[in-house]
């Protein structure tokens, strides 16, 4: 589970600025910092994860989701993302706009905190995420792979 620590670590580390949470328990202290402190335990920032990689699976791979970016006008931000460089930011109006606000209302209720909230959340891990999927500035075949291995794993760990 040694990866996956560290995938968790680095994408919700670097959502909150490059901070790093500490190793024993890196998703408490991340998503504390997302959520201005109220997180409800660890447990949160393990299914913050788990949905937005699923998110992921569930709109084609990252191919998928980068295109629907691309299609709604957000090119620039999306291949900021896989590139090597700093990433652009995506706001939860410009999240909710290519995925829809039933989707983001969907992830506001699994996580029990407000759509505006989810949404906000889910627009600095996602763009974090996709950036640590692709290390080497570019999707690959072993990038895709690695969503259905972190959503196992995370499964796992959820005793699910």
């Amino acid at each position: 589970m040694g990866l996956l620590d560290g995938l968790i670590g680095s994408v919700l580390g670097s959502a909150l600025g490059g901070g790093r949470a500490q190793p024993q328990d890196p998703l408490s202290a991340i998503l504390g910092g997302l959520m201005g402190g109220n997180t409800g335990g660890g447990g949160g920032g393990n299914m913050l994860l788990q949905l937005a990689l699923s998110m992921l699976q569930q709109n084609g791979g990252l191919d998928g989701v980068l295109g629907k970016f691309r299609q709604g006008g957000m090119s620039a931000q999306a291949d900021s993302w896989v590139s090597t460089g700093q990433n652009m930011p995506i706001s939860p109006n410009q999240l909710e706009q290519i995925f829809g606000s039933g989707a983001i209302s969907d992830i506001a209720s699994k996580l029990g905190m407000s759509q505006r909230d989810a949404g906000s959340a889910m627009s600095q891990v996602l763009p974090e995420l996709i950036n640590q999927l692709t290390p080497q500035g570019q999707v690959t075949g072993e990038s895709n792979s690695s969503i259905g291995d972190a959503l196992n794993s995370l499964a796992r760990s959820l005793g699910r």
